[in-house]
């Protein structure tokens, strides 16, 4: 199967550390924003969509964008979105910019915000919507560092890799 993998998260949960450590072990790509803009701008592409259809046409892994939309009636698409606890959020924000719990907290929250409002904005939906995703991973009961080992276990589980 042509595993394409999209993963919505909220700010903060380490899903881009997830997504990297399944890039690696699957052996695809992981694409997100910078890369999609990368091939907007490069390519004749009118849209963000298009982009997204053209790298799904492979597998891969695409954080973010609506690509769990984008992508809904392809059967080799698996939708997951990861979360944790605020608190939680606020302390890797912390730690990983180097700035105040107040700072992070402000972040957290702004970017929360403009990631529902651009889904919303793109989908029509309630971002977060658990009838939207296969599979919900919260960070703060499971750890980011055992995600990718319980998607990987249920992917070779599912025969998808």
């Amino acid at each position: 199967m042509k595993l394409v993998i999209t993963m919505s998260r909220r700010y903060g949960t380490g899903a881009s550390i997830i997504a990297q450590q399944l890039s690696e072990r699957i052996g695809i790509p992981v694409y997100d924003k910078v890369n999609v803009e990368q091939e907007l701008y490069k390519n004749i592409y009118e849209s963000e969509v298009e982009v997204i259809r053209e790298l799904a046409e492979k597998p891969c892994i695409i954080l973010g964008r609506c690509a769990s939309e984008i992508l809904k009636d392809r059967k080799n698409v698996f939708n997951i979105y990861v979360c944790a606890d605020k608190e939680d959020r606020i302390k890797r924000i912390m730690e990983k910019d180097s700035i105040t719990y107040e700072e992070a907290k402000e972040k957290v929250e702004r970017t929360d915000e403009e990631r529902a409002l651009y889904y919303h904005e793109h989908t029509g939906k309630a971002w977060g919507d658990v009838n939207n995703y296969h599979m919900i991973l919260n960070t703060s009961d499971l750890g980011v560092e055992n995600c990718a080992d319980i998607l990987m276990r249920y992917f070779e589980k599912m025969e998808y890799i």
